[in-house]
């Protein structure tokens, strides 16, 4: 089930999201409310507009307004990053459907991504805050950044373990980071209690990302929403692979080498077979472990003195769901 499936206790905080999420996209043209309703529409798991809900419940009380303006926020962004990946990535699915630029080429999702990061912006501008601007412009550039290393790194059978952490952090855990951060901030919860949402929201991310990597050479088309061996197909030197490429056979090194260079599949069997026998997939899960358990433990630091609450379970709920899921 998707983490807002298990939790009734914030359906009405994620109902109101969502309107603003729906009111927010307005437009006098069609074709940007077309594309933005198609890829928002797709619904996916609204990890990180949940993040700023439930840290600023376990926290609270804080401005319901501004949280639900904020969650609304971290969901564009990461809406307008989902729209540039896959045209740069040339991607055909995602959520188990078409992705915008399948459906409607290049340009408009391009285009429609700028949109969404310019409406974001106004947004904040509402908030009338410094320093939540300065949280997710900060958030926004790192991601830009993460982008960037990541092409960088496609193609390069060379990127180590180093090099491609620092894509997850940049690329994916910075705005799971910024929305927890966020969700404290709507509290004025103090400085280290900030920090350890943050801390909470950085390592949760990097974990979910990890799985990802996972799932691209163990899961199923039909439950990940995407077809297996993606990245492989687009010269992705994930974590399996790096590791692979530490630990495997000169043979097999060769074979994951020529796939990253040129980006193919042709030999995904026997490259599977490595990852499998190198141990890969579970020394990404253990990484992602260790995230998940760190990120427990900055739960403990943001709620020292908490008793049992639904909000507090469901922060913690959701760094087992981050390495047990299968979609």
């Amino acid at each position: 089930m998707k983490p807002l499936e298990l939790f009734p206790v914030l359906a009405s905080d994620l109902a109101e999201t969502d309107r603003v999420i729906r009111e927010r996209l307005g437009s006098e043209v069609p074709l940007i409310r077309n594309v933005a309703d198609y890829i928002i529409g797709a619904g996916g798991k609204r990890m990180r507009p949940l993040l700023v809900l439930l840290v600023a419940r376990a926290l609270g009380p804080a401005d319901p307004k501004q949280a639900f303006l904020l969650a609304a926020v971290v969901e564009f962004i990461h809406t307008a990053t989902l729209l540039h990946d896959d045209v740069v990535d040339e991607s055909e699915l995602r959520r188990g459907r078409q992705t915008a630029n399948a459906m409607f080429g290049n340009a408009a999702p391009v285009l429609v991504g700028d949109f969404l990061y310019s409406r974001s912006f106004q947004l904040m501008v509402e908030v009338d805050d410094m320093r939540v601007m300065n949280v997710l412009a900060d958030a926004t550039n790192t991601i830009a950044e993460g982008e960037v290393l990541q092409l960088l790194n496609c193609h390069d059978p060379d990127t180590d373990e180093a090099r491609y952490m620092q894509v997850i952090r940049y690329k994916t855990a910075r705005l799971f980071e910024a929305a927890a951060q966020l969700g404290a901030m709507t509290c004025r919860a103090p400085l280290p209690v900030e920090q350890a949402a943050a801390e909470y929201g950085r390592r949760l991310g990097t974990a979910f990302q990890l799985i990802d990597d996972v799932l691209d050479y163990s899961g199923v088309t039909g439950d990940i929403g995407k077809h297996v061996g993606t990245d492989l197909r687009e010269g992705k030197p994930t974590l399996p692979l790096i590791h692979v490429m530490e630990r495997g056979t000169p043979a097999e090194r060769d074979l994951v080498r020529k796939a990253i260079e040129h980006g193919s599949t042709d030999q995904f069997d026997p490259i599977l077979e490595a990852i499998h026998r190198t141990g890969a997939l579970d020394y990404t899960r253990e990484r992602a472990r260790d995230e998940a358990q760190a990120a427990r433990d900055a739960v403990a630091t943001m709620l020292p003195d908490s008793g049992a609450s639904v909000y507090r379970d469901a922060l913690l709920y959701l760094t087992a769901y981050s390495i047990e899921r299968d979609h």
